[in-house]
């Protein structure tokens, strides 16, 4: 892998390659869950109806789409009527959430068939609501796929080098992060 960009050799996701005709896809973007859950401003760049949320993430990086790889630890059913399936997904930084829905039937019928604890890679867009005056970030999967320990390991790797390719692009952050 190329140290010099690691996001261009790191990021080819099912989600990529099966929607390749689709005008405007974005890359998936890896970030921790600690950064995600950090991400204080998601919005969208038009007032269309189905237009994407982004979200800014405390690094500078802006993205309506992330990946992911971490342990499922628990799967839980938090709909009223219909199947709503939440996955806690751990990863070295933290915790993020994940829901799956009917909108969402293939995680969601991943999630309900998974036996925790299991290492997935979730390719999921990001939703924010907002309590108390915080903004609170989870992830509506677009794909979810097992995985082995040493693809989670190869995640972890290349995203702290696309972390830091982010940190060193914004020179301010840079300096907070070696004082």
């Amino acid at each position: 892998m190329s140290k010099s960009n690691p996001e261009a050799t790191s990021n080819s996701t099912d989600t990529e390659n099966s929607n390749a005709g689709r005008q405007g896809r974005q890359v998936a973007k890896r970030a921790f869950a600690a950064e995600i859950n950090d991400a204080t401003h998601v919005f969208k760049q038009s007032d269309e109806e189905r237009a994407p949320n982004f979200a800014l993430l405390p690094s500078g990086e802006v993205a309506n789409r992330y990946f992911l790889v971490g342990t499922i630890t628990e799967v839980n059913d938090v709909g009223n009527e219909d199947d709503y399936l939440q996955a806690r997904v751990v990863d070295p930084t933290g915790t993020m959430f994940v829901y799956a829905g009917q909108y969402q039937p293939q995680a969601a019928a991943f999630l309900s068939s998974l036996e925790p604890p299991a290492y997935v890679a979730v390719t999921a867009k990001p939703s924010a609501f907002e309590s108390d005056g915080e903004t609170y970030v989870s992830l509506r999967p677009e794909t979810t796929t097992r995985v082995d320990n040493e693809t989670r390991d190869q995640w972890v790797s290349e995203t702290i080098e696309c972390t830091e390719a982010r940190l060193d692009a914004h020179p301010s952050l840079a300096k907070t992060r070696t004082a």
